[in-house]
C-alpha cells in the first residue's frame, strides 16, 4: 500500500476534535494556517501555563487511520479529525519513525517528527474507555502511546486527502520517539 493522506483538519479554537476541510496550508516554522496550535512557541494550554516561551514541537499532529481500525474492532467509533489531528494517514508506520525523520507530503510539504502525542484525559469525555484503548503497557511496564505523532513544519504548501507520503530517515543512530 502506498502511504497517503486520508483526511486533513484544522480548528481555530482549542477544541478536542477538528473540522475536516478539503485542504490545509502548512506554513514553515508555524504549522497549519488557521489552527489554534500554529506558532513558533507552544500553544497547547497546559504547556503555555508551564512556560509560554518554549518552542512549539507540536505544530502539526498526525494520526494513522490504522488506529481507527484497531479501536473500531474494540467497539469505538473514531473518524478523521475526531482526536484533534491535522493529518490522518494510511500506510506509514508513524509510531515506528525515529525522531528527526522527515515526512514529504505532496509536492512541497516537509514535516519533521519531534515525538509522540500524549493522549489526555479529554479523550474519555469523547468516548468512555478510549484512553485505555490508545494506551498499552509492554510486559516490562513501558507505556505505548498510540495516539499519533507531533511534527514541526520545515517547508510550506497545501496538503489534501490523497496526497502521497514519503519518509526520509535521519542519519543513524535512530532516536526513539518520546512524548512531547
Amino acid at each position: 500500500m502506498i502511504a497517503h493522506v486520508v483526511a486533513v483538519a484544522r480548528d481555530a479554537g482549542h477544541h478536542f476534535s477538528k473540522a475536516l476541510v478539503p485542504a490545509i496550508e502548512i506554513v514553515a516554522g508555524l504549522g497549519v494556517a488557521g489552527d489554534a496550535h500554529s506558532g513558533e512557541t507552544v500553544k497547547h494550554r497546559s504547556r503555555v501555563r508551564v512556560d509560554p516561551t518554549q518552542p512549539n514541537l507540536r505544530q502539526v499532529h498526525l494520526i494513522h487511520a490504522e488506529l481507527f481500525d484497531e479501536v473500531g474492532a474494540k467497539g469505538f467509533s473514531v473518524q478523521p479529525g475526531d482526536l484533534g489531528e491535522n493529518i490522518t494517514t494510511r500506510g506509514v508506520d508513524l509510531l515506528g519513525l525515529p525522531r528527526g525523520a522527515v515526512l514529504r507530503i505532496g509536492e512541497t510539504v516537509r514535516l519533521q517528527v519531534t515525538g509522540l502525542r500524549n493522549p489526555c484525559a479529554q479523550i474519555e469525555s469523547f468516548q468512555r474507555g478510549l484512553l485505555a484503548a490508545v494506551l498499552e503497557k509492554r510486559s516490562d511496564g513501558t507505556l505505548i502511546r498510540k495516539s499519533g505523532i507531533m511534527t514541526i513544519a520545515l517547508a510550506s504548501g497545501a496538503v489534501r486527502a490523497g496526497d502521497g507520503i514519503a519518509v526520509d530517515l535521519p542519519a543513524p543512530p535512530f532516536l526513539p520517539l518520546e512524548r512531547v
